[in-house]
Parts: structure tokens; sequence; C-alpha cells
């Protein structure tokens, strides 16, 4: 139902959209131990997108019998309690007569709702807010299922339920679809520059072994150790995953300590690496305007001449070389070390070098993948926010629609 005067949907309490039949409910508190032959059930990382029942662990007949209350079918739609919170699936015909665990509830809608309109409901950013907010414990979270079963639901006409639900499908079938080209791009990026990395097989022919030389990095870089001494500098820098930027752009504001004397200075150009992340990915050149500083945890290096730059990003972001560091950092012991990569040990990693017109051929063909990967990915944001707009009005009563073959 409509208010007369807004024309926005009333609510109504997600515990009346249930079937009076098959109320609300969590599932078995003690599963025991996983059995290949048992009855499948459900559990909260499981929960949110498609559920492969291949992926479930299993309980004995006889403790999912004793939960036959939480029994679910096709068309129940399972909501995360606890772990990752309002993450919601809707139940697959290959799970008829599975169960669930005490971290999720099982929502069966009654006939005049539809399942697949009160899951984007759940999803929405409203109630994923109200969600968050009626969320308890601090270590472990979760929301009660007297708050879940609390939640209120637009109290739309079921056809114009299954005409939002049409449309938010067509929105997800469209993202579905670029996240699987996405997957495919890059598998072929990676695919891409290990063969192009490789001597004798770069650029789809043969390259005479004289093109290439095995090097090191302590052959082809020197550490900078210029200290902030004179305050000159106080941009500091920060090394994420692959990404040498401003703290103020990481952090939305500089963590910075207030002494900057002791830190490095770094110049447009150069290469900065974490000796305690390198492993993950923590190194990358920096293409910032103007000096910056970085912690004096980091380590700032250069390369050398002959050497072309882009040729060497890519080299650092393989996943051989990742390999490579992450084998010379040292692992925790007993004593709860954490990695380091030492400075005689980033210098030891070999790489394969090709002259310097090579080096540049292989860096353009693997940029120009890595920009059609990160088209992809701009246009499956793109398309999330958008969607995430979309349900916003549609969900708020903002935008109404109209059911097939209804009249003005």
């Amino acid at each position: 139902m409509r208010d007369a005067a807004t024309h926005k949907p009333k609510f109504t309490k997600l515990a009346k959209v249930a079937d009076p039949q098959s109320p609300i409910v969590y599932g078995i508190v003690q599963p025991g131990p996983d059995l290949p032959d048992g009855v499948a059930f459900v559990q909260s990382r499981d929960v949110g997108g498609k559920i492969s029942l291949g992926a479930l662990n299993r309980t004995s007949p006889e403790i999912a019998n004793q939960y036959r209350r939480s029994r679910i079918h096709p068309g129940d739609i399972l909501f995360s309690l606890r772990g990752n919170i309002g993450q919601s699936s809707l139940v697959p015909p290959e799970l008829e007569g599975a169960n669930i665990a005490r971290g999720v509830a099982r929502i069966r809608v009654a006939e005049e709702n539809d399942p697949e309109y009160i899951r984007y409901v759940l999803q929405g950013s409203a109630l994923q807010k109200l969600i968050a907010r009626n969320a308890n414990g601090s270590t472990f979270r979760e929301i009660s299922i007297d708050e879940l079963r609390k939640l209120p639901i637009p109290d739309v006409p079921l056809p114009e339920q299954r005409k939002i639900a049409e449309i938010l499908r067509t929105w997800d079938e469209a993202l579905e679809k670029l996240t699987t080209l996405h997957a495919a791009k890059e598998r072929r990026f990676v695919a891409i520059t290990q063969r192009l990395l490789a001597p004798s097989r770069a650029i789809g022919r043969h390259i005479p072994a004289s093109n290439w030389k095995l090097t090191s990095f302590g052959e082809v870089f020197d550490e900078r150790k210029d200290r902030n001494t004179d305050l000159e500098a106080d941009d500091a820098v920060t090394v994420g995953k692959y990404a040498i930027r401003k703290q103020s752009e990481h952090f939305s504001r500089s963590v910075a300590s207030k002494d900057l004397s002791n830190y490095w200075v770094i110049s447009p150009g150069d290469f900065v690496y974490d000796p305690m992340s390198a492993y993950y990915g923590a190194l990358g050149r920096y293409t910032g305007r103007g000096d910056g500083i970085v912690s004096p945890a980091y380590r700032v290096i250069r390369l050398k001449s002959g050497i072309n730059p882009n040729f060497m990003v890519h080299i650092l972001r393989s996943h051989a070389i990742r390999f490579l560091l992450e084998t010379r950092s040292s692992q925790g012991n007993k004593e709860g070390k954490r990695r380091l990569l030492s400075r005689d040990e980033f210098a030891s990693v070999e790489f394969n070098l090709p002259d310097i017109e090579l080096q540049k051929e292989i860096a353009g063909k693997i940029s120009l993948a890595e920009k059609d990967l990160a088209l992809t990915t701009a246009e499956i944001e793109a398309l999330a926010r958008q969607k995430r707009g979309l349900m916003q009005k549609l969900l708020a009563g903002e935008w109404s629609v109209k059911p097939e073959g209804a009249v003005d």
C-alpha cells in the first residue's frame, strides 16, 4: 500500500512478510564433524551471491532431523546473521532439503510477496545501514533474529514487486557478464605478461639469446638514502599494493609522524618498497608531482641507466618476482617476528633483462593489455554505482514502475 499524500509505499515488518506456516528461524547450533555423505547445510560464509552445493559442509541425518524447522527449499532467502552480516542468497533447486547453521536465518516469504524482490530490499543501502547499526558485539558482531524480524519492508503490490525485481535482475545479469569478461581478461593479461617477460617467447617470435641476460636487482638498482634533514619536503607518500601515492589520498589525511627529519626523500621516477610487505606487492614506482617523503621503514631505490622504467614496473608486478620476494622474506617464527626482506635478499633477486629496445616494446604491449583490463574494471564500477542508485530510487518508492498489463 502507498501513502495517499506522498504516494510512497508504507512499510511492514519482515516477520509479517514471511510465510505464517514457516516463520523466520536460524539453523543448527552444533553440526558436528563434516560427513561426506551427510546432509548439506549452509553457513554464513557460504551466503552472498550464488551458493555452490559442492562447497557446503555436511552434518549427520540425525542432527539435521533435530532441526527440521530450518530445512530450506528453492526460493527461500538465506540471510547471514554473523560474519558477513547482511549478505543474502536465494536457495537454488539443488539445495532442496538442505539445512542452515546457527549463523544463518531462513526467510520464506508468503505467496503475496516475491522472494527476489524481498532480497533486493534487504540488499538496499537503507536496510544495510540499519542492519549494521543494529548489529551488536565488538570482536564478534552479529544481528539477532529478533532484530532481523523487525526490519521494515516496503508494502507494495506483488505485480510491482516482480517488475522491480525484473529490472534489477537485468542489471545483475549485465554485471555478471562484465565480471566474467573481466576474469577472462585478467587471465589473458597474466598469460601475456608471463609470455612477454620470458626469453625466446616475447612478442610472439624467436628472440636470440644474446638479446637477454640474467641480471639481478642489485645490478640495476641503486639505493637512495637522502634524509629530509632540512625539512624541505612534507608531502608524505605511502606504499600500498602496487600503489605509491600521497598519504592524504590513501588515508584521507596525512598520518606521518610530527618529526619528518628522519624520513627519506623520494622524487618522481624513484622506486620504493616496504621490506615488511614487498612480497605482497608493496613496491613500485613513484609518479607524483615533485619530491615527497616516505617512512624511514621503507627503502628508496633508483634505476641505473639503460633500463626502461615501465618494463621494470611490470617485472616487479610479475608472479615470478612476487614468488621470489616471498621466498626471500624471512618467515614468522615462534617469537612472532614478521616477514622481512633484507637489502641483500632484495638485491639477490634475479630476472631476465632484454636490450633496451625490446624492453620498450614489451612494456608497451603489457601496458596496452593492462589498460584494456582497467577499462573493464571501470565499467563494472560504474555499472555497480548506477545499480545502487537505481535500487535506492525504486525501493524507496521515489520512482514508480508499471507492471506488465497494468492500466493507467
